[in-house]
């Protein structure tokens, strides 16, 4: 393997210093030539050409050749295996315009996974080694101007493959063009490597644009050449205008370096509360003739680092996020301009100010969007696991060997490369999960002396045993705190970053098919967690694990990936967890509602600003009250708390306000209600009972129920000689479960098509004794003493003359220890009964109506069989909630917690309602052709092995437990 990688980087170095024969040196390392697209050139109509569509695809090793394949895309979610080792060849006619003769031509490819060797009509020009990022090639020399043949031979699962984790992440081989291809000219002398950096004066008032770039003269000529800079606001007024000095005689294939310093005035600052973007615009004269014109978008923002915070534009920060992936199952890590930045607005919308680019870096598209509409982006190189337990290759590689570092480095120059001039990307990220060496120590010196104005991140875990080698990045970082975490980042010297938290529920595969209410327990503790981040100083912030489910379905029909652990699923539909990132992160906290106030005419808020930059006076604050509308204002600076009082009549019994961000979308929204809810009365009915050897029969009005007198179970449940109930109420406990699904695995990437829910039944009654039926002034009682196979207890039902069941129990455990996800009472009710209703008092006061967890709706069984855990290939065409198998659809078979009263109804009109005080918890689901209803006096967050404190709280063990609890209900 040692040989191998000799070999792969003396082939690297000699392409890489083909290509870039100007190329600059720091710390002995080679930096690549990015060269910006000209807006203009003089005498061209249209200086830049997509290849994008399709190409010719071959594989040298096969015989069968003519093939075509799309451009951007992944070889194997376009049903091509290539083989490791094997090489796949691309090709595509370039027609060359012919107002392009005599300038520099070249060639963009904006990501290649994972070693890329470029030609023209057979000439090799040059080669790249790292997936995710952008890398030129010149093709001038190579070119005849008529069919021309542009080749670009293509291997997968080379060094960067196994150093960033690539295909081994995704479950399957990632190689191909991902990301754009654009043929570009320039004129022969031209500006490579711009790069722009704002300093602002002590008061964060004036700046200073420091413009850094590099003119190439590839004419055969000596040149003197000069750059005209100009700077437009958004509304395409000038704002300054300078010239740098001429530089007189650049020698052929030479490059000077520029530097010009803009001061501004008072300049517009770029933060993601307020992401104003100004445009550079750059004219290159030559010999005093404009050659060509440059437009580069620039934000005013600055980045320092004091004690263990950082501020940016003076203002400290808090970073609240998500990991992202590029990630669609169709297409796999090719993903579409339009998806890029349907990302970035869902995840802004979700109130994230932060993204972490995991594991490598983003593209251009995304990372426009995030300048525009305000993300900051800590963007990762591509490298991953590097010494880490779920990196297998580390069991026959030396991660301090030095043949690694070059690869290493170029990850991150390429990072740099790409995105230092984009305003969003406030930190590199070196890479992901990986063992601090003395080759990360010199990456980091390469990037800091590449760019000084960011600061660098490394994802270990800065204390502790595990992964703990004594990084030395600017910013520390921590991976899955538990909810101490936060309060430990304030004796940190640097700043501490959470760069995973709070890991959504992943890995208990078949729990989650079971019972997607799992998904919705997952908010409030989100909600906890982050407000600890928040109050305290230390904590940098973090990124929630992770954003968009991981999910790839093949063209031969399998399903694979780490699965469902995003907000987000991979179709883009947001599930249970994107609503609670969306409150956990609002910028605008209410705090306490004080209706007493009413005799003075308001109602008052209490009211917490977490904008780091933005006054709530900026912030559009609309207010129903009684449902009568009005606008209200606050001028709560960012960070700031104090009361918000609402004109309001003193009858008032409704408040609805919402709060609308700068940037025009809602930020959050509450609902309170100054009422008292009156319990609805029913009517009375005669209630009366008889008994045989068998069985007793007890009569409440037209209702009539039998209990089994060997188990006390009640067996049927009629209405006017309609059954409504098969069984039940009978206690049940569903114990956890984190089966992944059994694939094997050295990191957990366990998804696949064949997981399937699990069954859950009564505990099993052996028998009933001292089973006595009595006549009260309430009703019927029936009472008994109950065994188990593994405990024992005792039960009443009460059926009284209001109508109501009541029945009540209690289960001592002994011996029997299990963690239970829940327990409670369990009915069965006939297949008929496929509406469920419920109202609830909810952890939110509001929520989308396609929430599963909605405080109050209706939710139909549409059961689906489905062979597997999603149909392949199939694109949904509705929302999550709706998504089915067998035992219902996602809204139906969902826990809902907190209820006040749930319904189960058929077609007929006959219903079963449960009455509660907002302590229980309601959940059906279908199975063995019969509804099963169970009535949860106890529900944990389910069973995710990733999970920490807070989510693991209140989970419980049985043994030497009494187990209790109450269940209400009313047939109608």
């Amino acid at each position: 393997m040692n040989k191998i990688i000799v070999v792969i980087i003396l082939s690297w170095f000699v392409s890489f210093n083909q290509v870039n024969a100007q190329a600059k040196n720091i710390l002995g390392y080679d930096v690549p030539v990015i060269t910006p697209f000209a807006s203009t050139i003089t005498g061209v109509a249209s200086s830049k050409i997509s290849l994008n569509g399709s190409w010719g695809f071959d594989i040298k090793e096969q015989s069968q050749k003519g093939k075509n394949i799309q451009v951007p895309g992944e070889w194997e979610m376009q049903d091509y295996t290539v083989n490791e080792g094997q090489t796949a060849v691309y090709s595509k006619r370039l027609d060359i315009p012919a107002d392009w003769k005599g300038k520099q031509i070249k060639i963009r490819f904006d990501g290649v996974s994972s070693h890329a060797l470029v030609k023209v009509n057979g000439k090799k020009l040059g080669e790249h080694e790292g997936s995710f990022v952008p890398f030129e090639v010149d093709l001038t020399s190579a070119l005849n101007y008529k069919n021309d043949v542009l080749e670009v031979e293509v291997q997968a699962l080379t060094v960067s493959d196994r150093l960033a984790c690539t295909s081994q992440y995704a479950c399957h081989t990632v190689g191909g063009l991902l990301r754009k291809v654009t043929l570009f000219a320039v004129a022969p002398v031209h500006i490579i490597s711009p790069t722009i950096n704002t300093v602002f004066d002590g008061e964060y008032k004036n700046a200073s644009l420091v413009i850094g770039s590099s003119i190439l003269n590839n004419s055969l000529v000596l040149a003197n050449a000069q750059l005209e800079f100009t700077l437009f606001d958004a509304n395409g007024k000038i704002v300054a205008k300078k010239s740098s000095a001429l530089e007189k005689g650049i020698d052929i294939n030479g490059t000077n370096d520029v530097e010009t310093t803009l001061v501004i005035k008072t300049p517009k600052h770029w933060n993601p509360e307020h992401p104003y973007l100004y445009k550079l615009q750059t004219d290159l004269l030559v010999n005093g003739i404009l050659q060509q014109t440059n437009e580069q978008r620039v934000g005013f923002r600055q980045i320092i680092i004091k004690g263990n915070q950082v501020f940016v534009n003076g203002k400290p920060i808090k970073l609240h996020g998500v990991n992202r992936h590029s990630v669609h199952p169709l297409t796999g890590r090719s993903i579409s301009p339009e998806l890029d930045r349907k990302d970035a607005e869902l995840f802004r919308a979700a109130n994230c100010n932060y993204i972490r680019t995991s594991h490598y870096p983003p593209s251009e598209e995304f990372l426009n969007a995030a300048d525009e509409l305000g993300l900051f982006v800590e963007s990762e190189a591509s490298l991953t696991w590097i010494q880490h337990h779920a990196s297998p290759i580390w069991k026959l590689w030396n991660y301090t060997d030095e043949k690694l570092l070059p690869f290493m480095v170029r990850a991150n120059m390429d990072n740099i490369l790409a995105g230092r001039n984009h305003p969003s990307i406030i930190i590199w990220s070196l890479g992901n999960e990986s063992r601090w060496s003395p080759l990360w120590e010199k990456v980091n010196a390469v990037v800091k002396q590449m760019d000084k104005s960011r600061p660098t991140s490394f994802h270990d875990q800065c204390w502790g045993g595990f992964n703990n080698a004594g990084s030395k990045a600017d910013i520390a970082n921590y991976h899955y705190p538990g909810i101490d975490g936060p309060k430990a980042t304030d004796t940190m010297s640097r700043p501490t970053l959470f760069g995973e938290y709070s890991h959504l529920t992943t890995y208990n595969r078949r729990e989650l098919l079971s019972d997607p209410g799992v998904r919705s327990a997952y908010n409030a503790p989100l909600v906890q967690f982050y407000d600890s981040i928040y109050h305290h100083k230390g904590n940098l912030g973090g990124a929630i694990w992770s954003g968009i489910d991981d999910t790839f379905h093949m063209p031969d029909g399998r399903i694979v990936g780490y699965g469902p652990w995003g907000p987000l699923d991979a179709w883009r539909r947001p599930k249970p967890e994107y609503f609670g990132v969306k409150k956990a992160y609002s910028p605008v906290r209410v705090t306490n509602v004080n209706w007493s106030t009413l005799h003075k005419g308001y109602v008052e808020l209490t009211v917490e600003n977490r904008y780091d930059f933005t006054s709530l006076k900026e912030v559009s604050i609309e207010v129903k009250i009684n449902g009568v509308s009005k606008s209200v204002s606050s001028d709560i600076p960012a960070r700031g708390k104090g009361i918000l009082r609402i004109p309001a009549v003193k009858n008032a019994k409704e408040l609805y306000i919402s709060f609308t961000d700068p940037r025009g979308f809602m930020a959050d929204e509450e609902k309170y209600e100054n009422t008292t809810i009156v319990e609805e009365q029913d009517k009375k009915v005669a209630v009366s009972f008889s008994e045989n050897e068998a069985a007793i029969t007890v009569k409440q009005g037209d209702v009539n129920y039998l209990i089994n007198k060997i188990t006390g179970i009640i067996t049927s449940v009629t209405k006017n000689n309609q059954t409504v109930l098969t069984q039940g109420p009978v206690f049940c406990m569903v114990p956890m479960n984190d089966e992944d699904g059994g694939k094997p695995n050295v990191a957990g990437e366990t998804y696949q098509n064949n997981i399937y829910p699990v069954k859950n039944y009564p505990l099993y009654t052996l028998f009933a004794k001292e089973l006595t039926a009595t006549q009260t002034d309430q009703g019927i009682r029936v009472s008994m003493k109950t065994t188990y196979t593994n405990a024992k207890g005792k039960q009443s039902y009460l059926f009284t003359t209001d109508g109501k069941l009541v029945t009540e129990y209690e289960v001592e455990c002994g011996d029997y220890d299990v963690s239970p996800y829940q327990y409670g009472l369990l009915m069965q009710l006939p297949k008929q009964f496929e509406q469920l209703r419920w109202k609830r008092k909810g952890e939110f006061t509001t929520y989308p109506e396609n929430d599963i967890a909605r405080n109050e709706g209706t939710a139909m069984l549409n059961a689906k069989h489905v062979n597997g855990v999603e149909e392949p290939g199939v694109i949904p065409n509705g929302d999550w909630k709706d998504d089915a198998n067998d035992l219902g659809s996602n809204d139906f078979r969902s826990t809902k917690r907190y209820i006040k009263s749930a319904v189960l109804q058929d077609k007929m009109g006959n219903s079963i309602k449960v009455l509660s005080d907002g302590t229980q918890a309601s959940r059906s689901w279908l199975q063995d052709e019969r509804i099963q209803w169970l009535i949860a006096d106890y529900s944990n967050t389910g069973s995710e092995p990733f999970y920490g404190s807070p989510h693991t709280d209140g989970r419980i063990k049985t043994k030497n437990k009494t187990l209790k609890g109450k269940l209400i209900l009313i047939i109608k």
